[in-house]
């Protein structure tokens, strides 16, 4: 808010402790350090929020934040049946499931065989790492922007031996990440039909967890010094935000000179999550691109084009196919761009 008010920059203070578990921080305040601000960002379940507008956010997602996660799968179930299908409820309950089932699902002892089997996210993560040559690297530290529930940030400080933070907008997927870094348990609801749902509940133990925090940013306003991240990976992220050219702009301004970001996304556009005027590609196929999102990406990533963003330029891409589970019968198959930019410096 200072940066965008004034074109300041201050850190943020811990101004208050009100709950700590085994060295974890599981409810408390972060202050502006400057006087003329103090801006409150409260901690939430173990996860910092900080947000530009942090306001509006907690006023549209107060169900979010209040909602409970110590309640039994049979009241879940009761509370599930009543809200019914399309309820803010459900939406959370099918978010979690999907994105839990693959980050997790390995690691799951009661998990049936069959196919498809959960980890395309892992796939699409060591990809990505090996087309941008960062295990042999190694930034300093890292950010995994729409972290979700949090495996990739795990397996990222694993891999690369370094500190990671993964960050992320929605609070119900950063409590499983949170959990999994402060309790060694992942629990979720896992999807069978419907409104259908069994509780998942497994220990997990990850190397370099003590390298791991989860955080609550919004990746088209990150709050970090400029050209302060070694590194950065998203994966798809790009066409789930207001505004994918502010996010590119974001994370173009935080990178260290030669920083890398892994960026995959299917182009998957929704005018519920970025309004039609802020896709890349996906409309006007009568210009020049016919409304291809990957030529109208690689431009953007072209310093010296009219449209491009100037902090970033394009190093590689690929390809890797990424599935989603919806239930028991229904699994979205997508076939995600990944490409690797570079900061120009």
């Amino acid at each position: 808010m200072c940066r965008v008010a004034r074109g300041q920059f201050h850190l943020l203070d811990l101004a208050t402790v009100i709950k700590e578990v085994d060295d974890h921080i599981v409810e408390g305040l972060l202050h502006c350090s400057d006087r003329n601000c103090q801006r409150e960002y409260p901690i939430i379940d173990g996860v910092p929020l900080i947000i530009r507008d942090i306001r509006s956010y907690l006023s549209d997602n107060l169900f979010q934040v209040c909602q409970r996660t110590d309640l039994s799968e049979t009241i879940e179930s009761v509370l599930g049946d009543c809200g019914g299908h399309g309820s803010v409820f459900d939406a959370i309950r099918q978010h979690v499931s999907s994105y839990a089932w693959d980050h997790y699902g390995d690691l799951d002892p009661d998990e049936p065989p069959g196919d498809p089997r959960p980890g395309s996210m892992l796939r699409v993560l060591r990809r990505g790492i090996a087309l941008s040559g960062l295990e042999s690297d190694r930034p300093d530290s890292m950010l995994d922007v729409g972290c979700s529930v949090g495996r990739s940030t795990f397996t990222l400080a694993e891999t690369l031996d370094r500190p990671v933070l993964g960050i992320d907008l929605n609070l119900p997927m950063l409590r499983v990440a949170a959990r999994a870094l402060r309790e060694g348990v992942v629990r979720y609801p896992r999807r069978r039909v419907g409104i259908v749902y069994d509780r998942r509940e497994f220990p997990v133990s990850f190397r370099c967890a003590d390298r791991v925090d989860f955080w609550a940013c919004d990746a088209t306003a990150l709050p970090f010094a400029e050209e302060s991240i070694g590194a950065a990976l998203s994966l798809n992220v790009l066409d789930c935000v207001h505004s994918p050219m502010e996010f590119l702009s974001s994370l173009g301004a935080v990178l260290q000179p030669n920083g890398r970001a892994v960026i995959a996304s299917p182009y998957d556009w929704s005018s519920s999550a970025t309004p039609i005027e802020g896709w890349i590609g996906g409309h006007s196929q009568r210009g020049p691109d016919r409304g291809a999102s990957e030529s109208i990406l690689r431009q953007i990533l072209t310093p010296g084009h009219p449209q491009a963003i100037q902090s970033l330029r394009l190093i590689a891409e690929n390809n890797c196919p990424w599935h989603v589970r919806m239930h028991d019968r229904s699994v979205v198959s997508y076939d995600s761009h990944l490409v690797v930019a570079q900061k120009v410096g």
